[in-house]
């Protein structure tokens, strides 16, 4: 569909907030490939990255000898909100990004600012929270957590307006069934880790928070919706 008002702008602009975000990954990540590269820091440099996810990733050693001591130390509580800033790489911190700009659009023009964040950041730590269900020395990190809680809030979405069209409502759960069927299979031939399951927990995360935080109730979210749908 066209959209008739010939005064809008020719270029869909970005919530500033997912603007800081997707420019916080980046600007990590670019850090890190200047470092890599001995653009940066010099030969020292090197191992930035491996010193950030030790000082930033999530282990799961950490929560254990939290509760062990009874201690909550500022520097262990912030890795629960700090290891979606760091990636194991360019390409893993390219997807993180993408994704961000692509759903992080659609939820923060339909909840607000603030819902965005608490979706993001609740999500990530209810991501670590479910990766310490399992035993691994392998540390959590990157954005994919809170990305799944974005998805998760773009799922609630989908639903609602199922809902209230009449359609069948498990269709909105398509995009979480392929996204995580992707990367079964690519765990599968590839092998890795297990932190699909910080990433389940993100997404089940970010779509229960929209029943809280989604403003006036699903009116308000379809008219976001079809906001979104007559700009596009």
């Amino acid at each position: 569909m066209f959209n008739d008002d010939h005064n809008a702008s020719p270029i869909n602009p970005l919530p500033p907030v997912v603007i800081l975000f997707c420019v916080a990954i980046a600007g990590v990540e670019l850090v890190f490939q200047a470092a890599e590269r001995g653009v940066l820091g010099g030969a020292m440099s090197i191992g930035w990255r491996m010193d950030a996810i030790r000082s930033y990733g999530y282990f799961n050693s950490v929560l254990s000898w939290m509760i062990q001591t009874g201690r909550t130390p500022p520097e262990h509580l912030l890795r629960f909100i700090s290891y979606p800033f760091v990636h194991e790489g360019l390409s893993h911190a390219i997807f993180a990004v993408v994704f961000i700009l692509a759903i992080g659009k659609m939820v923060a023009e339909a909840f607000s600012t603030l819902a965005f964040v608490l979706i993001f950041f609740l999500s990530s730590i209810a991501g670590a929270l479910a990766y310490s269900l399992i035993t691994t020395n392998v540390p959590l990190i990157g954005a994919y957590p809170p990305v799944y809680g974005l998805i998760g809030a773009m799922t609630f979405m989908l639903w609602v307006r199922a809902k209230v069209e009449g359609n069948s409502q498990v269709r909105a759960f398509s995009l979480i069934a392929a996204l995580l069927g992707i990367q079964l299979v690519f765990k599968l031939i590839f092998g890795g880790g297990s932190d699909w399951i910080a990433d389940l927990a993100g997404f089940a995360t970010g779509f229960l928070l929209s029943f809280v935080l989604a403003p006036n109730g699903y009116q308000r979210v379809l008219r976001a919706l079809e906001r979104v749908r007559r700009r596009g």
